[in-house]
């Protein structure tokens, strides 16, 4: 939508309805790829963005973050929670919104629900990365954790990177039956395992995405071979882990954005100078992914504001074919622009 065309008051709104249903009319498969392809775009013009890492408040049942990136051209930024103890209650871990705005003018030109978009968007670059990193061939991919980012793991990875297998475990039979539920019928072999360990045999990528806020051990040194690429998606914030160390130093390592990457990442286990490729790198031939059939390729993913900014770009595009969103009055417009409190008293006169 073009601002131009719109009342100045008024700023595109994608409500969580509105989401699903732009979702399904693009169908989820097109739209983890398509987003992929937004996602590689901008970490190809990585020198342009504005970098920081997520302004985090801390707490001990979670962490309140925002995620802010510019072009120059847009602004990005996303609100996001983390709370792995809110599914005791009912409740989501992760709830998230986000805004686009006109660097040049600086108003919104959309805002959406980002807990649905921050899934596909976190799928769809596990699966890009993996597309550089992952054994030649590779098929099978277990996914411990099988949680509410599991189902667009899974799907992100048969669309992007052609897994055709997904062996599933959590320490919660019900989240697997669930899970394994939701993916029948979608073109992939579902194993239901009974451990981690059994999970990851014959696995050729090996997807980490749990919840507990802990230095938990999700995978220890001896249940990974030579020659597999890790997904560590799950460990995202200070303290919360889910690889063993020794994992992390037999490993080559591809992360986002170190300054964040080292305070919330897997490598906030390793010291600060153990070295890392950034993963726009990679994207730009000026590092190697992977480099021989034994290497074993780690992404230490934590997410990063760019990935979001490409999915609001993404919707942002969308919404020209698929017109899913309502106009949201969000702005003051005063018909002079110096007389705020004049529109104030001549509304209440009306």
């Amino acid at each position: 939508m073009n601002r131009k065309t719109r009342a100045l008051n008024t700023v595109p709104f994608v409500s969580v309805e509105n989401m699903m249903n732009l979702v399904r009319d693009i169908g989820v498969e097109r739209f983890l790829t398509e987003l992929s392809l937004y996602i590689a775009e901008d970490f190809r013009r990585w020198p342009l963005f504005d970098k920081t890492p997520r302004v985090a408040a801390h707490s001990r049942d979670g962490v309140i973050e925002l995620m802010p990136t510019s072009d120059g051209i847009a602004y990005g930024f996303k609100y996001v929670n983390g709370h792995p103890k809110n599914t005791r209650d009912g409740l989501q871990t992760v709830t998230a919104f986000g805004f686009l705005s006109d660097v040049a003018t600086g108003y919104p030109v959309l805002m959406t629900e980002m807990t649905i978009l921050t899934a596909l968007r976190t799928a769809a670059t596990s699966a890009l990365v993996a597309q550089h990193l992952m054994p030649h061939r590779a098929t099978v991919m277990a996914l411990i954790g099988n949680g509410a980012q599991s189902e667009f793991q899974a799907l992100a990875f048969k669309a992007i990177c052609g897994i055709d297998e997904v062996r599933l475990y959590d320490i919660d039979p019900s989240a697997t039956r669930r899970c394994a539920a939701n993916l029948a019928g979608r073109g992939l072999k579902v194993t239901a395992c009974d451990s981690a360990q059994e999970a990851v045999l014959g696995a050729d990528i090996i997807t980490t995405v749990t919840a507990d806020k802990t230095n938990a051990t999700i995978l220890t040194d001896n249940m990974v071979g030579e020659g597999v690429h890790i997904n560590a998606v799950g460990g995202d914030c200070p303290g919360k882990t889910e690889l063993h160390r020794d994992i992390l130093t037999r490993s080559r390592i591809f992360v986002e954005y170190p300054p964040q990457t080292r305070i919330e990442g897997e490598i906030q286990q390793l010291p600060a100078d153990h070295p890392v490729t950034e993963f726009w790198q990679v994207l730009t031939g000026t590092s190697k992914g992977r480099t021989s059939d034994k290497e074993i390729t780690l992404f230490d993913s934590v997410g990063f504001a760019t990935e979001d900014f490409s999915a609001l770009r993404y919707v942002q595009d969308m919404l020209r074919h698929h017109p899913r969103s309502e106009d949201l009055d969000l702005l003051a417009d005063p018909d002079e622009p110096r007389d705020l409190f004049g529109m104030l008293l001549r509304a209440g006169a009306a």
